[in-house]
């Protein structure tokens, strides 16, 4: 059941009525029969894996809790094994297998890839480690504990929550506002917006491009290259826009997971506006208990040795967050491109520092500000080429026709996919959803103002919904992130 569908917005409305019209005490449960059946339109077989997940995580935070010394550590040590264990089996088995070439005897079963299931056990195993840390407190209701792994504006593809944010206020249900309802209705329309208007018109482009790269010049490529950059971001913030609205509106608050990426002005920033819950998640779990450091919102080092440490904890947290993405060595080029882009801009730092004053660039900050934004959604593009990539043969040929560019002409642009009016419309549709992106982040006075008044606001509605009816395409296109 997918959010840019009909079926969902029918499934969602009932959903909203028949929660506020229970008892506070009965909501819980409820929402958790409905997430188990949101769940269950995707595959009821895999409905077992939730479950299992659940109690395994359930009791190993019990026993977590009640144990001292190295028992504790052990309880952890059983819940992740489980928890990753299941994740290997169902996605990373067959890979393994091919890759270190083990022999034909050793049969692996190619199981169909569970829906979100990088999701949910993230979101698992930070409640093991959150309670061994003693973050939070064991929870002793299986109920709520079984709602926060399967809450189902989130669980397919995030945000990764925490157990700190979402457990407590699944303990206190809030009584429906109508303040809530609007803001959760814009948010979720403005992903709807990025999702059917831009991103699936987009992928329209892309998969023509990427299907036959050969047959287009290197100028049709750098835009199919650009045009991927916009369709990933607007198809996965687009489901987290969704996500959150309808949890908002449903009286529960989710983590924002993108905080305009494409206007970082370094890689490392970049990571710290793109999908925030799971850069945290590697940070938090991966990252500082290798050694690192975090301050200021920023990763430090200290003398030679502990430089030569951060480096080394860089790679592995990139490296595992493109396995984390997907069992393929394009996914693993992918995130070892960006980690090499963060030791790279470490490292460069000073010299980078002393050309930009030598260019004079240190006087003009706003100038080297937009140049900065630049040079880093040039290396990003280039990065995606492998995320998109059917596999590596193919990134490479990709990047080999970007490197000798060429231009056919304008007509070029439109045979790959789109008519010209749409392909118009497209080329017109993106420069509009970044600046209203950046608007809705930095609104000036004026607009702050005129926005209070509802003969502003509910036009702009008004013309957000005519474009998702008119301009959004409908083809029951899957969110991108729905396969990790």
């Amino acid at each position: 059941m997918l959010f840019n569908t009909t079926p969902f917005a029918l499934f969602f409305l009932v959903v909203v009525a028949i929660h506020f019209a229970l008892p506070a005490r009965f909501r819980g449960w409820f929402l958790l029969a409905a997430s188990y059946y949101f769940y269950m339109c995707w595959s009821i077989p895999y409905i077992g894996i939730i479950v299992a997940i659940t109690l395994i995580d359930f009791v190993a935070g019990i026993a977590i809790e009640n144990a001292r010394g190295g028992t504790r550590r052990a309880y952890l040590a059983a819940s992740i094994c489980c928890n990753f264990g299941l994740l290997f089996a169902f996605k990373y088995a067959v890979f393994f297998t091919e890759t270190l070439r083990l022999p034909a005897t050793l049969h692996v079963p190619q199981w169909v890839l569970p829906v979100g299931i990088s999701f949910h056990t993230f979101q698992a195993v930070s409640y093991t480690f959150d309670v061994y840390r003693g973050k939070v407190p064991a929870e002793r209701n299986l109920g709520v504990y079984a709602l926060y792994v399967a809450f189902f504006p989130q669980m397919v593809a995030g945000p990764i929550e925490r157990p700190g944010n979402l457990i407590p206020q699944l303990h206190r249900p809030a009584p429906f506002n109508s303040a809530r309802l609007i803001s959760g209705l814009r948010t979720a329309l403005w992903g709807l917006i990025k999702k059917t208007v831009v991103a699936d018109l987009a992928a329209t482009v892309v998969n023509s491009v990427y299907r036959n790269p050969a047959g287009y010049s290197g100028a049709m490529l750098w835009l199919a290259a650009g045009l991927f950059s916009v369709q990933i971001y607007c198809d996965f913030s687009g489901y987290s826009d969704i996500a959150v609205g309808t949890a908002r509106i449903l009286g529960y608050d989710l983590t924002i997971n993108f905080r305009q990426p494409y206007f970082a002005r370094s890689t490392a920033e970049f990571w710290r506006r793109w999908h925030i819950s799971l850069s945290t998640w590697f940070r938090d779990y991966v990252y500082i208990p290798l050694g690192g450091k975090h301050v200021g919102g920023k990763h430090v080092g200290g003398n030679h040795g502990t430089a030569w440490r951060w480096c080394i904890n860089i790679a592995v947290v990139f490296l595992l967050s493109g396995l984390w993405h997907g069992a393929s060595l394009t996914f693993v080029a992918w995130g070892a491109l960006h980690g090499a882009y963060i030791l790279f801009g470490a490292w460069t730092r000073p010299l980078r520092t002393r050309l930009a004053a030598q260019c004079g660039l240190g006087e003009f900050p706003r100038i080297h500000a937009k140049v900065q934004i630049v040079v880093t959604n040039l290396l990003v593009t280039v990065a995606w080429v492998f995320f998109r990539a059917p596999d590596m043969t193919a990134a490479f040929t990709m990047l080999q026709r970007l490197m000798a560019p060429g231009f056919s002409g304008l007509a070029e642009a439109f045979t790959a996919g789109l008519p010209q009016f749409e392909m118009s419309f497209l080329l017109l549709a993106v420069p509009a959803v970044f600046g209203v992106e950046y608007l809705r982040q930095n609104p000036p006075l004026g607009l702050a103002t005129a926005w209070e008044r509802r003969g502003f606001r509910w036009p702009v509605y008004a013309a957000a919904v005519y474009t998702v009816v008119f301009f959004g395409v409908f083809n029951r296109m899957e969110f991108i992130y729905f396969q990790f």
